[in-house]
C-alpha cells in the first residue's frame, strides 16, 4: 500500500513533527531539519537525534524524508556559491542521516549562465565529492523534477538521467517525482493515456524503480507555464483525474506520497482534507494508505 504523509514542521523539536503525523494518520513525513533560508544552522544535539528516531520507531512513520535548503545550488557558476552550497548539501546529508531519514530530497539546481550541460557536469562533481566525503551515510539522496523557472535543471527527464549517469556512486541516488513540477514543466498527466505517456518517458530516461517518492501537488498554473506554485488537490489545473490514476497505479503501490499543499485556505487546515482526498482515491482503487 502506498505511504501517505505531508511536509511537516520541526519547530520546537523533530519530535513534534511526529506527533503532528500521529494527529493526521500519516505513514509517511517530511521536514526540513533546518531553516530552509538560512545557510546558517545549529548542529543536531546528539540526544535530540536519539530522541526523534525512538520517538519514530514507536510510530506509524514508515518512510521519512527531509528537503534540502532553498539556499543551495550546487549548477551554480560562481565557486564561491558553489562551494557554500557543496558545503552545506554535504553538512544536510549528515542532519538527515542522523535522524535516521530515509532520503533527501534535492532540486538540481539552477546554471544561470553558460549551458544546461556545464551546470549537471557541476551538480555531477557537488554530487560526487559529497558521497566520496561521507562513504558510512545511509541516507539516499533523491534528484526532484523541476517546474523549469528560469534556469533550473531538472525540468527535462533527461536531466535526471545525465546525473544518475554521470556520478561514480548512482545507487546513492534516487528521484522524487512531483506532480506539479512534472505538468508546469510541460508533461501531460491527463487524460489516461498522456498519463502513461508520460510515465513511459520517466521510465525510459531514469527507471520507475528509481522513483522513490512522490510529492502530490495541484499547480495554481497551467501546463508547460514553468511556474512553481502548488495547489490542492483536484482544485488546480491538473484536476482530481491524474491523481486518480497515480493512485490506481500499481507500479507505486508501495511509494511515499508526500503534500507540498498549502498549509491554510480560509483559515482551514487543509493537510487533513488532501489527505483524505489520497486516501478516498486509495480506497477507490482498492488500496489504503
Amino acid at each position: 500500500m502506498p505511504y501517505f504523509g505531508a511536509h511537516l514542521s520541526i519547530a520546537g523539536g523533530f519530535t513534534n513533527a511526529l506527533d503532528e503525523a500521529a494527529s493526521l494518520g500519516c505513514t509517511a513525513l517530511q521536514v526540513f531539519t533546518r531553516a530552509p533560508s538560512q545557510w546558517s544552522a545549529k548542529p543536531i544535539p546528539a540526544e535530540a537525534a536519539e530522541a526523534f528516531r525512538q520517538a519514530r520507531a514507536g510510530s506509524a512513520v514508515t518512510v521519512a524524508a527531509a528537503h534540502d535548503s532553498y539556499l543551495t545550488n550546487l549548477a551554480s557558476p560562481s565557486q564561491e556559491q558553489y562551494r557554500r552550497s557543496a558545503e552545506a548539501f554535504l553538512g544536510e546529508m549528515h542532519r538527515a542521516d542522523l535522524l535516521g531519514l530515509e532520503y533527501l530530497v534535492m532540486h538540481p539546481g539552477a546554471y544561470l549562465d553558460g549551458t544546461e550541460e556545464a551546470g549537471l557536469r557541476r551538480v555531477i562533481q557537488a554530487l560526487d565529492e559529497c558521497h566520496a566525503r561521507a562513504p558510512g551515510l545511509r541516507v539516499q539522496v533523491l534528484l526532484e523534477n523541476t517546474a523549469g523557472q528560469g534556469t533550473c535543471l531538472g525540468h527535462r527527464f533527461e536531466h535526471l538521467q545525465a546525473i544518475l549517469e554521470g556520478v561514480k556512486e548512482p545507487d546513492r541516488l534516487g528521484v522524487c517525482f512531483d506532480t506539479c513540477h512534472a505538468f508546469a514543466a510541460g508533461y501531460p498527466l491527463w487524460p489516461e493515456e498522456q498519463y502513461h505517456a508520460t510515465m513511459d518517458a520517466l521510465n525510459r530516461a531514469v527507471g520507475l524503480g528509481r522513483v522513490k517518492m512522490f510529492h502530490v501537488n495541484d499547480s495554481k498554473k497551467g501546463l508547460g507555464s514553468r511556474v512553481d506554485r502548488h495547489a490542492h488537490l483536484g482544485q488546480g489545473k491538473i484536476g482530481i483525474g491524474p491523481f486518480r490514476l497515480l493512485l490506481a497505479d500499481p507500479r507505486f503501490a508501495d511509494r511515499a506520497m508526500v503534500l507540498e499543499t498549502p498549509k491554510e485556505e480560509g483559515g482551514v487546515a487543509m493537510d487533513p482534507v488532501n489527505l483524505e482526498v489520497l486516501r478516498r482515491l486509495a480506497a477507490e482503487s482498492g488500496r489504503s494508505g
